[in-house]
């Protein structure tokens, strides 16, 4: 079954892709049948610059139970950050 979870967000950062490093303008996430990944649904992350083409592109499917556990990394990580920085 298809989810038609979908969330999309202006981001800024960086993703390497075939041609080197891009600046990352968009990222979309959604959860839904994974292109490759072998898991009947999971969470869908894709990093962009529609500008720079289809090759300016980072794509990543984690099983939930792996994009719970690097959410949980992601803010323990960044409590972990000084103020100020």
């Amino acid at each position: 079954m298809c989810t038609y979870i979908v969330e999309k967000v202006s981001t800024e950062g960086s993703g390497k892709g075939p041609d080197g490093w891009f600046a990352v303008t968009d990222t979309t996430v959604s959860y839904d049948h994974p292109v490759h990944a072998s898991a009947e649904h999971t969470l869908n992350i894709d990093f962009l610059n529609p500008g720079k083409g289809a090759s300016a592109r980072v794509a990543v499917e984690l099983t939930a139970q792996s994009a719970r556990e690097l959410i949980a990394a992601i803010q323990r990580t960044l409590e972990q950050v000084p103020p100020g920085l």
